[in-house]
């Protein structure tokens, strides 16, 4: 039993030693999930200002190779954080679903382990408070992070993305009562499968 696991480890490593290099991303599809960190930027609510905790984001996307160094992306994220809410001196809830679409710029295509990348693109943001009502906005972001492949089909991934985008209206029954900022930085890992 012993002698079995031992070839069934020494056979796993050579695999991944031997096939760990990453080939050109033209032409191939792949998938990505990730979680980490955002720190929000401050809203406010009449005349109280919002100041969110480092929340959780997490979610996931498409990626497809368009040349050797260039890939367009599609992601959905959703990020959520606490703050103190003014009018119960309770918590506050802040939540941003952002439905990303954007582009990299991938340095290396000689076979490599390690991809560092940038990216750009625009973003859709529906966010929520508590009880009150946000407008969904439009914005951008730039990202910068690095892929290291593990074998040809299979990456970890670790990013940092900016969001910049313009307040939303915070509104209720009684009409706007503040503004909400869904602009964040935010750092994640995870991993990327593409399909051959």
């Amino acid at each position: 039993m012993k002698k079995v696991l031992l070839l069934m480890l020494a056979t796993a490593i050579t695999m991944a030693a031997g096939s760990a290099n990453a080939d050109s991303i033209k032409g191939k599809a792949g998938a990505t999930a990730r979680i980490g960190f955002v720190s929000p930027h401050d809203s406010d609510l009449g005349d109280f200002r919002i100041k969110p905790d480092i929340g959780v984001i997490g979610g996931g996307g498409l990626i497809y190779g368009v040349t050797d160094t260039i890939a367009a992306e599609f992601d959905i994220t959703r990020s959520d954080a606490a703050s103190d809410f003014p009018r119960s001196g309770g918590a506050g809830h802040l939540g941003v679903t952002n439905i990303s679409l954007g582009g990299q710029y991938r340095f290396s295509v000689t076979p490599t382990q390690m991809v560092p990348y940038i990216g750009a693109g625009l973003d859709i943001l529906m966010s929520d408070y508590r009880h009150f009502d946000v407008d969904t906005t439009v914005g951008v972001h730039l990202s910068g992070g690095v892929d290291y492949f593990l074998n040809k089909q299979l990456a970890l991934t670790a990013e940092l993305k900016g969001v910049v985008a313009p307040e939303a209206d915070i509104s209720d029954g009684f009409g706007k009562q503040g503004n909400f900022d869904p602009s964040s930085i935010a750092t994640t890992f995870g991993a990327r499968f593409f399909f051959y």
